[in-house]
């Protein structure tokens, strides 16, 4: 029996994953039975169930990787850039994020593991907003922590309204609001006007 690659494995999972997401998306956490699933990835519950333990852990994987990607994307580009790149997201990443937010009314155990896979999330926001404020970037009249709070606070209210299909039309002007809120005040220009009792040249 030909002996299967790492690679191939991989490719296996991200299959597996891809699949779910849709299945996830398109019939909620309770409907994507094991048979939708199967239906959806074309593979029997043996594959699926070789590299994930459970529904559960499927799912739970599919969270943990967005999360891990947009930590990756804020540690480089800020939470704001995570929010401008939901535009171009798929209706099964919206599907999962709505179901993730379904869940953590309803099941405490899910919600405490949620928490734990969102805590590089923050620590990803807060480590560069302590950076932008270094360079002189971010305001320092409020605490970090309160800082990505808000943009925590914006970011959830902004994948809920896109899984739900609520209208983006002035998106890009929304999050130009939320980036000034964050940056250091500009200094007005100071405007130089000519003393009434200087005589002129």
């Amino acid at each position: 029996m030909p002996k299967v690659t790492d690679q191939q494995l991989q490719s296996r999972r991200g299959q597996i994953l891809g699949a779910a997401r849709r299945a996830f998306a398109r019939h909620g956490y309770e409907g994507a039975t094991v048979k939708v699933l199967e239906v959806e990835t074309g593979l029997s519950r043996g594959a699926i169930f070789h590299h994930f333990r459970d529904k559960e852990a499927l799912f739970l994987a599919l969270a943990e990787d967005d999360a891990a990607r947009t930590a990756a994307v804020v540690a480089e580009h800020g939470l704001v850039q995570v929010m401008r790149d939901l535009e171009d997201k798929d209706a099964g990443w919206l599907g999962v994020q709505l179901e993730v937010r379904r869940r953590l009314r309803t099941d405490p155990a899910f919600a405490a593991q949620w928490a734990e896979r969102q805590l590089a999330v923050r620590d990803a926001t807060i480590e560069r907003l302590d950076r932008q404020r270094a360079a002189g970037v971010v305001r320092a009249d409020v605490p970090v922590e309160l800082l990505a709070d808000f943009l925590r606070l914006v970011f959830d209210g902004l994948v809920s309204s896109l899984a739900t299909g609520m209208p983006t039309a002035h998106l890009d002007g929304v999050l130009d609001l939320v980036e000034d809120a964050v940056r250091t005040p500009r200094t007005p220009p100071v405007s130089v006007t000519a003393d009434p009792h200087e005589e002129s040249a």
